[in-house]
């Protein structure tokens, strides 16, 4: 028994240290960006051997970056996007999920197996036909044409469906004996159900829609619908690659989201479904 404990004990001594030196390479990147927003002009951001902070911190950087560009309204224009895009993604794959995992019908699983083969399809096969069909729609320079090819996914359809069929179905009849339509059920049943997989997908759509360039890139090209990746390589040619005004603005399009992610990731692993009923 105790050499049983002692190998846990030295097993788990290995794994935290694999795992720290993990975490500390991971954050190289991180502590040289921080670093270098926080330089004076006076000091090399390129010497060797590379020092990660600066000798005399500043936040002119951030001043400067600040004052030059709009990066508040960058910033309400990322919120907007992340926001909504969330809600929407919430609310349709839900709604499609719900069905694919309770109701019976002939071809569900058919219809649920092409929804999830097309995670396969990389998003530039099909950007040119999106940006099509927004010009269509005259989406372009517009909120809504940043958000719609976003408002559900896949993922977010098969990560839902997969919490659904965990929901005791005792829940769901009782609701139905109750008098409860569908909707009924979907809404005050299902939802508060698997409230863990819904804040679990609302944490990757919101990075994921924060962090998104391409497609923002390719349907704005007025600077007041920028989001804040946008902004940030506008950075480069009004200060003619200054690396420290750079870093200072992906900091700044950083920090909202890093502490989006330390509040949130609790939520990340979905724990087991709870009563079903809303209070």
């Amino acid at each position: 028994m105790q050499r049983n404990q002692q190998a846990t004990f030295w097993r788990n001594v290995w794994m935290y240290a694999l795992l720290g030196a993990i975490a500390v390479v991971m954050l190289i990147p991180l502590a040289w960006l921080v670093g270098t927003s926080l330089k004076s002009p006076t000091e090399d951001i390129f010497q060797f051997p590379p020092r990660l902070f600066p000798e005399q911190p500043t936040l002119q950087n951030f001043v400067t970056v600040w004052e030059s560009n709009p990066f508040g309204r960058y910033l309400v224009n990322s919120v907007i996007v992340s926001v909504l895009t969330v809600a929407l993604n919430l609310l349709f794959c839900s709604l499609a999920a719900y069905p694919l995992a309770r109701l019976e019908f002939r071809g569900r699983e058919l219809i649920f197996t092409a929804i999830v083969a097309t995670i396969m399809i990389p998003f530039q096969i099909v950007m040119i036909p999106l940006y099509v069909l927004a010009v269509q729609l005259g989406l372009r320079n517009t909120y809504l044409g940043v958000i719609f090819p976003a408002i559900a996914s896949a993922f977010g359809i098969f990560l839902l469906r997969q919490a659904f069929q965990g929901v005791p179905k005792e829940l769901e009849e009782a609701a139905r004996i109750d008098g409860c339509s569908e909707l009924g059920i979907w809404w005050y049943v299902m939802l508060p159900s698997i409230r863990p997989a819904l804040l679990t997908l609302a944490i990757f759509v919101f990075i994921g829609a924060w962090s998104d360039f391409l497609w923002p890139l390719i349907v704005l090209d007025r600077p007041e619908f920028y989001t804040l990746p946008l902004g940030v390589a506008a950075l480069a040619g009004t200060f003619s690659l200054d690396w420290r005004l750079i870093a200072a603005g992906s900091v700044i399009s950083i920090l909202p989201i890093l502490l989006f992610f330390i509040v949130m990731q609790r939520y990340v692993v979905p724990t087991e479904a709870g009563s079903g009923v809303k209070g």
